[in-house]
C-alpha cells in the first residue's frame, strides 16, 4: 500500500502527510541479492488470483533462508518503494504473507509481518479513505472499509498471533489482506470514478517524468561545470 493516503468525511479532506522519506538502510542479516524483485504490473495475472496458504518449505525454492529473512527483505523492498505496505505477491512472491508499518508517523513505529492472515471480525463503524497502491503508482481511490477489525496470523517466528486494530494500520492491513485473496483496490469503486482517478493519475506520473527529466539535465549540467 502507498504511504500517501487521504480521509474524507463529508465535504471536508485532510491529507495524511507521508512518512519523512529515509534512505532505506540494509538490515543486519539481510542479503540484498535474495531481494532484488520488482513491482508486477497491474495488467500481471498474478496480482489477481488468490495466493494459497503459506508453507516453510516453499522459502526453499526462492533461496530465501527464513521467514524472517523473507519479513527483513520485504520491509527493505517496502521502503524501496515507498510504501507503508507491502504483499509478497506484489513482488512475484508466491506467499501468503505481508508487512506493514515501519513508519514512525504511523503508530509510533510499529511493524508487522503476517503469513496466512484472517480477518475474524470487525467493526460496524466504517471509514471512507483515499487509499493508493503500490500495484498502482500515482492512483487513489476513495474506499470505505471498517475502522477496526481483529486479525489472527502467524508471526515470522511460526507463532500464531491476534492483533486488534484500530485507524491507519487497520486501514493498511486489510488493504493488503486484500491482496492475498486476489482483490485490488480498483475492483470496489465504481467504473466513473476509476476513470476519474486514471486521468489524475497521468496528470501526476507527466509530472514526475518531466521533474526527473528536468533533474537529470541539471546534475549534468553540473557534472559537466566541475
Amino acid at each position: 500500500m502507498s504511504d500517501k493516503i487521504e480521509v474524507t468525511k463529508e465535504d471536508t479532506k485532510a491529507e495524511v502527510a507521508p512518512a519523512v522519506e529515509e534512505k532505506a538502510e540494509i538490515r543486519k542479516g539481510v542479503n540484498p541479492k535474495t531481494f532484488h524483485y520488482e513491482l508486477l504490473p497491474p495488467n500481471d495475472p498474478r496480482v489477481r488470483v488468490p495466493v494459497a496458504p503459506f508453507k516453510d518449505h516453499m522459502l526453499e525454492e526462492y533461496g530465501i533462508k527464513d521467514r524472517k529473512e523473507l519479513v527483513s527483505g520485504m520491509f527493505e523492498l517496502m521502503h524501496k518503494y515507498g510504501g507503508i505496505g507491502l504483499s509478497a505477491i506484489q513482488v512475484g512472491l508466491p506467499f501468503n504473507m505481508f508487512v506493514a508499518g515501519d513508519h514512525k508517523s504511523v503508530e509510533n513505529g510499529l511493524k508487522l509481518a503476517m503469513f496466512n492472515p484472517v480477518i475474524m471480525s470487525s467493526s460496524k463503524e466504517e471509514v471512507l479513505m483515499k487509499e493508493g497502491c503500490l500495484t498502482f503508482p500515482f492512483l487513489f481511490v476513495s474506499i470505505t472499509r471498517p475502522r477496526k477489525c481483529l486479525m489472527k496470523y502467524e508471526d515470522e517466528n511460526g507463532d500464531l498471533k491476534e492483533a486488534q486494530l484500530d485507524g491507519m494500520m487497520s486501514r493498511v492491513c486489510q488493504h493488503e489482506y486484500d491482496h492475498q485473496a486476489g482483490i485490488l483496490m480498483v475492483q470496489k469503486v465504481s467504473k466513473m470514478k476509476l476513470d476519474m482517478a486514471y486521468k489524475k493519475a497521468e496528470k501526476e506520473m507527466d509530472k514526475w517524468k518531466r521533474y526527473q527529466k528536468a533533474l537529470k539535465a541539471a546534475q549534468k549540467k553540473s557534472v559537466i561545470k566541475n
